[in-house]
């Protein structure tokens, strides 16, 4: 099993309940092909530095997962076929140093997504102490 790295880019025209059903679809496609996820990383909407398919904008997503080379053929075979999908690129970590590189920026995703799942929870405290 290698290492592997998606970013993925959701069309902006769809709503946030559309774009989370697509996100969890391509999540699907990887581990249907043997990928076990490591973490995923919401970057949200972003302006693009070009317009592709007449969007200025796009979702981007960034799944990190560990999968047998074989499979990603297929992978990248679905992700074309998918019509929600503006770009999508993938990047294999292969030697040493990169696998270093790829274990690092998974904690950042995994911290970051602590901060995001923390935040709310904090929020939510901070209602409960002003409400009494």
């Amino acid at each position: 099993m290698r290492n592997y790295e998606n970013l993925v880019i959701v069309k902006p025209t769809l709503t946030a309940e559309e774009i989370q059903a697509s996100v969890k679809a391509i999540e699907e496609i990887i581990t249907s092909n043997g990928g076990e996820i490591a973490t995923t990383d919401t970057m949200g909407m972003r302006k693009l530095a070009y317009s592709i398919e007449k969007n200025e904008r796009g979702y981007f997503h960034v799944i990190y997962y560990s999968v047998a080379p074989a499979a990603i053929t297929e992978i990248e075979r679905r992700f074309r076929i998918n019509e929600d999908m503006l770009r999508f690129v993938t990047i294999k970590y292969d030697t040493n140093r990169e696998i270093v590189a790829f274990n690092k920026l998974v904690q950042k995703a995994q911290k970051k997504a602590e901060v995001k799942a923390e935040a709310p929870a904090e929020v939510k405290a901070v209602a409960e102490a002003e409400a009494k």
